[in-house]
């Protein structure tokens, strides 16, 4: 009998790319999630989003967050601070800005990392 992957098995798999710069795998990992109807959850997506930002993909990193919000998974801080982080590695400061207000509005708790993650961005624009 065949064992089949499940949402804990993608999400593992998707953050092993985190630190090679893999980012199209763990994407194209979430679209097979999708075809074989594994259901995504917040830590699959989160991972996702942190891949992405590590390989400097902030249009796919916002991308994911926007699944994430289509999805119904609430974004939580972790969730912000990765597509924050992502967002500045990729010059976009404004964005990081977008999302900050965002977390204010939603209530999400921000945390050191979050405004670091900010200022560095701004700082990087100079």
């Amino acid at each position: 009998e065949k064992v089949q992957p499940d949402t804990i098995t993608f999400s593992t798999a998707i953050s092993t790319f985190k630190d090679c710069g893999k980012w199209k795998i763990a994407l194209e990992l979430l679209s097979v999630m999708t075809r074989k109807k594994v259901r995504s959850n917040k830590i699959t997506l989160d991972a996702a989003i942190s891949v992405c930002g590590k390989a400097g993909e902030w249009e796919s990193a916002l991308g994911t967050f926007n699944i994430m919000v289509q999805c119904e998974c609430e974004p939580d801080t972790i969730t912000y601070n990765a597509s924050i982080s992502a967002c500045g590695k990729g010059n976009e400061w404004m964005k990081t800005l977008q999302l900050l207000s965002l977390m204010a509005q939603g209530m999400v708790e921000l945390d050191t990392i979050s405004h670091s993650a900010v200022i560095s961005a701004c700082e990087d624009c100079r």
